[in-house]
């Protein structure tokens, strides 16, 4: 079981999801860190080679964007609540930034 390594403010903003969405974001990470592939996920390529996005409908849309090939550990680097079909170009740049920061 792989370590979670939360960037940034991630793990707050985890933390400040809904309850259900909180907790099925929980369950998709702890997945991830055992090695297997979220229920639900895409990958995105545009932040960062490796890094995936954890989709969760609950009572709206969140999403958690996590790179898992490293062998330290999985790390999140954004959580956050979608608002538009469309993922919020602050948001992505946000990630970007934070996987450049390990080595990304």
């Amino acid at each position: 079981m792989k370590n979670a390594i939360f960037l940034g403010t991630s793990q707050a903003d985890l933390r400040d999801f809904p309850e259900d969405a909180r907790r099925d974001c929980g369950f998709q990470l702890s997945r991830v860190q055992a090695g297997l592939d979220p229920e639900d996920w895409k990958p995105m390529a545009s932040i960062g080679s490796g890094v995936r996005e954890i989709r969760v409908r609950a009572g709206g849309a969140f999403r958690v964007i996590y790179l898992a090939t490293r062998p330290e550990g999985v790390y999140v680097l954004h959580c956050f609540q979608k608002k538009t079909l469309k993922t919020n170009q602050l948001d992505i740049e946000l990630a970007r930034k934070r996987y450049k920061l390990i080595g990304g």
